[in-house]
């Protein structure tokens, strides 16, 4: 486990990342940055995400002056098209209703900066994701439900119903959450 004397901050608004480090035992504050979060055309998905936690890091040392500062970014792609967050229940439906029996691609882009030794880490991780056909009833009652509407591809690998949709999963289950465990915390040894 990590035990640092170093403060910790995790720049996301994230609920799901700042379970995801409490699960590694880390002691953090959390706090959120705004930008737009703007994908270039003809970008690849990793050099996106990449790029965008980079951003976000930028941002975030403006608001600290000490310890280590943590920020990621994770896009859902399918067919080289990037499904970012649903604007509105009518877009989650359109989304879910494209990734409805297809496989899509997961990218997690995170930076990790240290102040004490000025260094910086930016990883990427993909996952392969397999939905099983959804019928338009499971597709409302999930968007009915709320969960949709501030995830990436409109669902939750993690939330009970939106598990359901996941016929397959190929590579890191956490990156699919919004942050790949076993190659951020080793990330985060390297930098301490």
């Amino acid at each position: 486990m990590i035990s640092s004397s170093i403060p910790i901050f995790l720049a996301s608004k994230s609920p799901r990342r700042r379970k995801l480090l409490k699960q590694l035992n880390i002691k953090f504050k959390s706090f959120s940055v705004e930008m737009d979060e703007k994908i270039h055309r003809n970008e690849k998905p990793s050099n996106s995400v990449l790029r965008l936690s980079k951003e976000k890091l930028g941002l975030a040392r403006l608001k600290v002056k000490k310890g280590i500062v943590i920020t990621a970014d994770t896009i859902v792609v399918l067919n080289k098209t990037v499904l970012g967050k649903p604007k509105n229940k009518k877009d989650a439906f359109r989304i879910l209703k494209l990734l409805s029996g297809k496989t899509h691609f997961v990218y997690t882009g995170y930076s990790i900066f240290n102040f004490t030794n000025n260094k910086t880490i930016s990883e990427c991780e993909k996952t392969e994701v397999t939905f099983r056909d959804l019928t338009d009833e499971e597709i409302k009652e999930y968007i009915n439900g709320g969960s949709p509407m501030d995830k990436a591809g409109a669902y939750g690998i993690q939330d009970d119903f939106g598990a359901v949709f996941i016929n397959k999963i190929n590579g890191c289950y956490y990156n699919v959450v919004g942050l790949p465990l076993a190659k951020f915390y080793h990330a985060l040894l390297r930098i301490l």
